[in-house]
């Protein structure tokens, strides 16, 4: 979305493909999907591969015995033929990229951990430049602000983006035996009553629990700032949820989206933090 923006796939379907994207997890890949509608994508898809086909084997609803076998051998046909044309072929180099966090109210204001907050007077054209203005005026920074000096108040580990089991393992193992920074109010919401239970069972919950975070029921929560989780006017929120648009979290809340490890740094250290420092 940074490097493209955030209209980039209106009316079209996007699949996402590439060396960095088959080295994902299927919990990376299903991140990845849910965030290509914040590309205004009408849907989105990795071509199923053995990252697939072991995640779903042995799985409640999955085929079993002979029909799991007729299962995977057609899953196998759904990729794009070979030679198939695209309307439009992106290509992403990330080597080298640093965790990233948005600074402004689109998921497409966003930046590298070790870099700072943009000059609109650097925008690549007048429309940018008023829009990046209004997203740091609503936002409260400065142009030329480090990242890593922005202090938070609040952190949101949760949402259908990314609260499954392995969010949550990688948030834990950056909060380990620490605890919450004073005066940053920090909470975890598992993304289903299964993930609950199963992160519960690793002893996930008791490091977040030890560490001072909420651990709370499945549901949206903070993603869209329901009635009882919302920030304050004028809050941060470190969250890993998919949007960062004005009010989202509450009236006058300050959204940067970032990874669940980036939220739980962010949460020990009480500002936007490299997770890699911790770790």
């Amino acid at each position: 979305l940074g490097r493209f923006g955030a209209d980039v796939g209106i009316g079209s379907a996007v699949e996402f493909a590439g060396q960095a994207v088959r080295s994902l997890s299927m919990e990376g890949r299903l991140t990845l999907c849910n965030m290509g509608v914040e590309a205004g994508g009408r849907a989105s898809m990795v071509a199923p591969d053995e990252t697939t086909f072991s995640w779903l084997k042995g799985r409640t609803f999955a085929p079993q015995g002979e029909l799991w076998d007729e299962a995977t051998a057609y899953w196998r046909t759904l990729g794009s033929d070979p030679g198939a044309v695209f309307d439009r072929d992106l290509l992403l180099d990330v080597t080298g990229l640093s965790p990233q966090v948005t600074w402004g109210t689109s998921p497409d204001e966003v930046a590298g951990i070790d870099a700072c907050v943009p000059n609109p007077d650097d925008a690549p054209n007048a429309a940018k430049a008023a829009g990046w203005r209004h997203s740091l005026d609503y936002m409260g920074l400065k142009a030329g602000t480090a990242l890593r000096d922005v202090a938070i108040q609040r952190v949101f580990i949760g949402s259908c983006t990314n609260s499954r089991i392995e969010d949550l393992r990688a948030a834990a193992a950056v909060v380990g035996k620490r605890r919450v920074a004073d005066g940053v109010h920090a909470m975890v919401v598992p993304g289903s009553g299964l993930v609950r239970a199963q992160a519960e069972r690793e002893g996930l919950a008791d490091i977040f629990i030890n560490a001072g975070f909420e651990w709370r029921l499945p549901g949206c929560s903070m993603c869209f700032g329901g009635p009882y989780d919302r920030v304050a006017p004028g809050d941060r929120c470190a969250s890993t949820s998919n949007r960062n648009f004005e009010n989202r979290q509450g009236n006058g809340a300050r959204t940067h989206l970032l990874s669940p490890a980036m939220a739980a740094a962010a949460a020990i250290t009480g500002r936007l933090t490299d997770f890699r420092e911790l770790v």
